[in-house]
C-alpha cells in the first residue's frame, strides 16, 4: 500500500491502516525522537503522542509532503516541546533547592545508560557526554539540523522539508552546526 492510499484509508479510520502505519514508521518516528531526547523512555513517550496526533489530525494531510517527512515534523515538535517543558521543570527545581524549598537528598535525573554505555567503556560514555552536552548548547535550528544530518541520516533536501527552509539555509545551519560543534570540543580537550 503506497503513502497516499495509506493516508486516505487512515481519513476513513481504517483501524488495519493505522498498524501498517505503525509498522511502517515506529522506527523512524522513535529514532527521531531518541535523537532529540537522548532518553528511551521519554522518545518512546513521544513518540506514542506523534502517532496519536498523527491519528487526530490526519484529514489536514494535504500530500503536498511525503507522509515520513510530516511525521518527522511533528516528531521534532514534541520533542523539542517535551524539552522546553523539562528545561523549565528543572529550573524551577534548581530555584526551590537553592532556597531550600524542596528538601529531597537530589533533583538529579540520570540519563538514559544505554545512550551513554553503548560499548559499555567508561571513556566513551565520557566522550558521548561531552558531545551531548556541546550539542546542547548549539543553537536551536543548528542543533535539530545537525542531528537530522548525522543521527537520523536525511538528505538536505529532506531537513529542508521538516523544517521549512531552504536547502541553501540547511547547508549554513549544518555548516555553522559543526563549526560550533569543533571548537567547542577543541575548548574542552584542550582544558
Amino acid at each position: 500500500m503506497t503513502d497516499p492510499e495509506l493516508v486516505q484509508n487512515l481519513i476513513k479510520k481504517d483501524e488495519n491502516s493505522y498498524k501498517i502505519l505503525i509498522d511502517r514508521y515506529q522506527a523512524l518516528v522513535y529514532k527521531a525522537c531518541y535523537n532529540m531526547l537522548k532518553n528511551s523512555q521519554d522518545a518512546e513517550d513521544i513518540a506514542q503522542e506523534v502517532f496519536l496526533e498523527l491519528f487526530e489530525s490526519i484529514a489536514m494531510f494535504r500530500n503536498e509532503s511525503k507522509l515520513s517527512t510530516w511525521l518527522y515534523r511533528i516528531a521534532i515538535n514534541k520533542s523539542l516541546n517535551h524539552l522546553r517543558k523539562n528545561k523549565w521543570k528543572s529550573m524551577v527545581n534548581s530555584i526551590e533547592n537553592f532556597f531550600g524549598a524542596n528538601n529531597k537528598n537530589s533533583n538529579l535525573e540520570i540519563e538514559d545508560e544505554n545512550a551513554l554505555n553503548a560499548p559499555g567503556s567508561l571513556e566513551y560514555s565520557e566522550r558521548a557526554l561531552v558531545l551531548k552536552n556541546a550539542l546542547d548548547q548549539l543553537p536551536e535550528n543548528q542543533r535539530i539540523a545537525f542531528t537530522l544530518c548525522k543521527y537520523d541520516e536525511l538528505s538536505y533536501q529532506e531537513i529542508s522539508e521538516v523544517m521549512n527552509l531552504s536547502v541553501s539555509s540547511i547547508e549554513s545551519l549544518i555548516h555553522r552546526a559543526k563549526t560550533g560543534l569543533q571548537k567547542k570540543l577543541v575548548n574542552y580537550y584542550k582544558n
